[in-house]
């Protein structure tokens, strides 16, 4: 590591307009293995949401940093979280993502636990000879420390000792609650997805998924379709994209909350053309004229370290599993009402294959340009990226008159025009980084001699 205290790695004055990220962030394999112990392992994590695990004996695994866990409903309903090893000699219990079973039977020797994780049988155990202590030890699955979930999302942490699941998501809840009440039979992630890896850091992924500044050089090919779709050049009537034509008359915005988590908006250029429109009156009567007006509006919201949605031209759900400082498995789904009609279905998951897929206009462009950075980042001498300032000039404490109105405390805001493009909503993840990093690194460092 160039640094003994892994915050220097973030160059953060305010006063001075500054705040920039170190390019060994994306690189350096010390400081990977520090994430994943301080990060990934240290604090909430998203791992699934309930829709996955609807049904009694429903089962979902997944991993928080390198370790595999499973998330699973017992016969009463009850979710449960643990460990994906059995406690006899270690192997991994569950081998397949998702599904439904009654029983978890470890493919070694057989030994076997309900849904809620409890030891059911130990093979030939009558004949085993097995002493007193053996019978003593608590041989069910081990649960995960910290287990609870907020609006049908589900977290975890490994950290027992870690705030609650409601004080870490804090006045960023209100951000959530913009997802899970466009319907009032709830939300749910729909069948299918994208799972794919890039050959990059996986806060690229963080970074970009709060990032308006590159569309309109990254995403040139989409434009250019959309164009040619609002002028009446494309055959496709099976989607309907925003004119960004607009963009220069469009009112955006930027948040960071305590804790790391972002949110950027903009006014949608044509709330017609996304799905969740289509039922914008039952909404609005649900949860009145405010927060009708913010579903509305495209938000891209990062919940640290793990979780992205964009309400776009369809919603997304994103996470990502960080696997190398250089390599990043990403998990991509559609997200949208429950018993939403099925033509406003077939919309949503038509602009989501067009825009979000893996094959889509968009992620392509997206995954390409992180491989590029991460392969810049090692061209030349390490040093901090010339980055991150860009709107600071207008970033202000607290809330803006937007946040206020809607009635949450964003610890920045900054409002403007779309093309103001700001990047001001990195500072609250990138703080959050520095502060876990800082805090792990204290903990580990030797108490001095007496």
């Amino acid at each position: 590591m160039r640094f003994s205290d892994p915050s220097q790695y973030i160059m953060d004055d305010p006063e001075k307009g500054v705040f920039r990220v170190h390019r060994d962030v994306y690189t350096d394999p010390d400081l990977f293995e520090m994430e994943l112990k301080n990060i990934f392992e240290g604090t909430w994590v998203y791992l699934c949401h309930e829709s996955q695990v609807r049904n009694p004996f429903d089962f979902y695994c997944t991993k928080i940093g390198r370790r595999s866990v499973i998330v699973s409903r017992d016969e009463h309903g009850e979710l449960h979280a643990f460990f994906n090893t059995c406690r006899h000699r270690g192997a991994t219990l569950c081998q397949t993502e998702m599904g439904n079973t009654k029983y978890h039977v470890c493919n070694y020797h057989g030994w076997a636990y309900d849904a809620s994780g409890k030891n059911i049988d130990i093979k030939d155990k009558a004949q085993g000879c097995y002493t007193e202590a053996f019978d003593e030890q608590d041989h069910n699955l081990i649960p995960l420390p910290c287990f609870d979930s907020y609006q049908g999302l589900i977290f975890a942490s490994l950290n027992p000792d870690v705030p609650s699941l409601d004080d870490h998501l804090g006045e960023a809840k209100i951000l959530l609650d913009l997802v899970a009440e466009q319907s009032p039979d709830g939300m749910e992630v729909v069948p299918g997805r994208s799972d794919y890896t890039y050959n990059a850091n996986w806060k690229m992924q963080m970074d970009n998924g709060m990032d308006p500044y590159h569309l309109t050089s990254t995403h040139t090919t989409f434009m250019k379709v959309v164009q040619r779709r609002q002028d009446g050049e494309s055959d496709n009537e099976q989607v309907t994209s925003p004119d960004f034509r607009d963009r220069f008359t469009m009112d955006a915005g930027m948040y960071t909350f305590k804790n790391g988590h972002s949110m950027i908006w903009n006014d949608h250029p044509k709330p017609e053309t996304m799905p969740f429109w289509g039922m914008i009156e039952d909404v609005r009567k649900q949860v009145g004229d405010e927060k009708a007006k913010w579903m509305a509006r495209s938000r891209n919201i990062t919940i640290f370290p793990n979780l992205q949605f964009n309400d776009s031209t369809s919603l997304v759900l994103r996470t990502y599993i960080p696997h190398a400082p250089n390599l990043t498995e990403m998990k991509v789904y559609s997200f949208a009402p429950v018993n939403e009609p099925d033509e406003l279905r077939t919309i949503r998951v038509r602009q989501h294959e067009d825009f979000f897929n893996s094959s889509g206009m968009a992620t392509p462009d997206d995954t390409i340009c992180y491989s590029d950075c991460q392969e810049g980042y090692l061209s030349y001498p390490a040093d901090y990226l010339q980055s991150f300032e860009r709107g600071m000039a207008n970033l202000i404490e607290g809330p803006d008159e937007e946040a206020k109105r809607l009635g949450f405390k964003p610890a920045t805001s900054l409002f403007g025009n779309f093309m103001d493009q700001g990047e001001t909503s990195y500072h609250g993840p990138y703080r959050e980084w520095a502060r876990l990093m800082r805090a792990g690194h204290n903990a580990d460092q030797p108490l001095a001699a007496e």
